[in-house]
This record gives structure tokens, sequence and C-alpha cells, in this order.
């Protein structure tokens, strides 16, 4: 993976992303596909499994598409104008740790492909992609695991920000594309060591495509997606600034009635009630915390408790960050929370 980093860098030039900007209207099925001119993209699906053993598992899968600064121009066949990673991941208490593997590979030559105007985006054997009926279908082979999905909406797409504009940052650019689908049914079959079992679950998919995510004094940011039991879903996140505080924050509820509530920086505060230190990377993560948003009628909290600690992808081997992305547990639902930054600040 650094060497691929290596020959992405060498040659590089200047390059027109586009700035992200308000009022352009998210449209389906196309805004499924990619936007290959951004900077930055992602499919990012988080969920919960049960198993016929009766067991509950957490899963995260998530494809990464991004546009290098390389000359448009070059001829080259080789030259990387897309480079695509994958992780995906499964959080077994059994187990007791997080059980991960990963793939890049630049687009082409039959390895890596990902799609315009629909959602398919896959290297090697891993592969997303979005049915002709609108149901996701989601498969990856690990050393650990695999496991075959598929992810059925059963509410329409959640546009995050104003209209799908995601502010991230203190400067109107440092934005994404941004929209959820929340409460996705799962079925399909995972495999561990030698068995293999049907699993029922639910799942949420993140969609977001950016040039400027971060700003530079950024560190890193918690992000949590919840789906309620009643059908309500909230998505929170705040992006800490180096040295300590808070930069930027926000978010959205989705009430069970369809109404949905966007959530200004001031309205979204996460207070740590308990931390777990990695033992591999020494990073301290704030694993269980309380989730407070201020709404119309008065604030409310939710602590989020993780399924267990050692939630932890550690990435490093193939060149990518350290972060932790846990299944969690709160009052009337579950979901995930996503904590990085916590190893060294964030570059995106």
């Amino acid at each position: 993976m650094r060497a691929l980093i290596g020959m992405l860098v060498a040659g590089a030039v200047a390059v027109p992303y586009p700035v992200v900007r308000p009022g352009v209207p998210i449209r389906f099925p196309a805004d499924h596909g990619a936007h290959p001119q951004y900077r930055t993209e992602w499919w990012y699906v988080t969920g919960w499994l049960r198993g016929t053993d009766g067991r509950e598992r957490g899963f995260q899968v998530t494809f990464f598409r991004t546009r290098p600064p390389v000359d448009a121009r070059n001829p080259s066949r080789f030259a990387a104008r897309q480079v695509l990673f994958a992780h995906a991941a499964l959080s077994d208490p059994a187990v007791g740790h997080l059980l991960h593997g990963d793939r890049s590979a630049r687009e082409g030559f039959g390895i890596a492909q990902v799609r315009v105007g629909e959602g398919d985006v896959a290297i090697r054997d891993w592969r997303m992609r979005r049915l002709p009926d609108g149901r996701w279908s989601a498969r990856v082979t690990t050393r650990d695991f695999a496991f075959d999905l598929t992810l059925a909406p059963t509410q329409p797409p959640m546009l995050q920000g104003v209209a799908g504009y995601s502010r991230k940052g203190p400067l109107p650019g440092q934005a994404s594309h941004y929209y959820s689908l929340p409460h996705l049914r799962v079925a399909g079959r995972l495999r561990r060591g030698g068995t293999s079992q049907a699993v029922t679950g639910q799942a949420w998919l993140d969609r977001e495509w950016s040039s400027d995510y971060l700003a530079p004094q950024a560190q890193g940011w918690d992000w949590t997606g919840i789906n309620f039991d009643d059908g309500a879903a909230l998505m929170a996140f705040r992006i800490r600034r180096k040295g300590g505080g808070v930069l930027w924050a926000g978010g959205s509820l989705r009430r069970a009635n369809g109404q949905v509530v966007r959530l200004a920086p001031g309205d979204v505060a996460f207070r740590p009630l308990r931390r777990w230190r990695s033992a591999a990377t020494g990073a301290v993560y704030p694993v269980a915390q309380e989730l407070q948003v201020r709404l119309p009628e008065g604030v409310r909290r939710w602590t989020l408790v993780p399924l267990f600690p050692a939630q932890e992808l550690d990435a490093r081997r193939s060149g990518l960050p350290v972060y932790w992305e846990g299944a969690v547990r709160t009052r009337g639902g579950r979901g995930y929370l996503e904590l990085t930054g916590y190893d060294r600040a964030i570059s995106l």
C-alpha cells in the first residue's frame, strides 16, 4: 500500500477538485453511483446481525474512492486516476476483538471498478451494488469471516444537513454531499471458519462525497448512526479540534412520523463515560458516551454502550488509519459509533 501511495504522489499536479456547495440537489438513482471528479467518496454500511445460533454481532463494510492528483491528460492506462479501498469488519463478543480485512487497487484492468449513475463498486471478489429491485448487495471474504448480504430499504433516503449539503467546518466549502439509508432490513449468510449460517438484522448506509472534508485544524471526529425500535433514526457527529475542543458538530433526527429535525453545531454534545486503551496502538477511545441533543421540545440524552470495548480497526499494515468502529446499544435502539483521530490526527 505504501508503494502504491508513493506512485500516486509521483508526478502529482494541481487538480481542480469541485467544491461542495449548497443548493445542489441529490438525485436518485444517479447519486447512488460514483462522483469521480470529487477528491473523496464512500459507501459505508454498519449494522447488527442475528444468526440462527441466537447470537448478535456487529458488521461493517465500506468502499472508499479517491481521486489522486494525477494529470487527466496523462494517456497511460496505468495512470491511477481513481483508487479504491475497502474495509470489512465483524464485531463478535465471543471473539472479544474486531475481525477485519481490506482490499485496495487502482480502478481498471478488471480488478477494481466503480460505476457512475448507479451504486456498484467492486475490488476483486468484494462488491457492493444496488440491485434492480432497489435492494443493496454486499459480499466480502476475509481470512476470518465472509458474508453475503442483501440490504432492503424500508424508508426513503434521509438527506443530511440542508437538503444533502452537510457542513463539516467553519468554511462553507468544508462540507460533503451526504445522505443516509437507515433501517435497512438485512438478510443473508455469514461464514466463520468452516460454518455458515443464515443471518438477519438491520443496517445503516451512509453516502458522502467531498473535496474538502476536514479543516486543517481538525483532529478527527466522533459519529453515530442509531436505528430506533419505533422507526426513528438519528445521526450525530462532532469534529474535534487539534489541542482540544469542538470545531464543528451537527446531525439530524428523523422522527417515527417522518419529520426531520436538523441539528446545528450547538445542538449536539458528546460526553465520555468510559474509556478503553488499545494495547496494540496505545490510543485511548471514549467507547461509552452520553449523546445530548437539543430538540425543539427540549434536550434529549442517550447513553451509547459498546457491544464490547475492543472494536478498534488497525489498518496500519495497509497504510491506512487507525480508528474505532463499534456496534453500540442505547435506550430503544442500536447502531454504530465511529471514533477517529485518537491515535493521531486524521487526514483525508
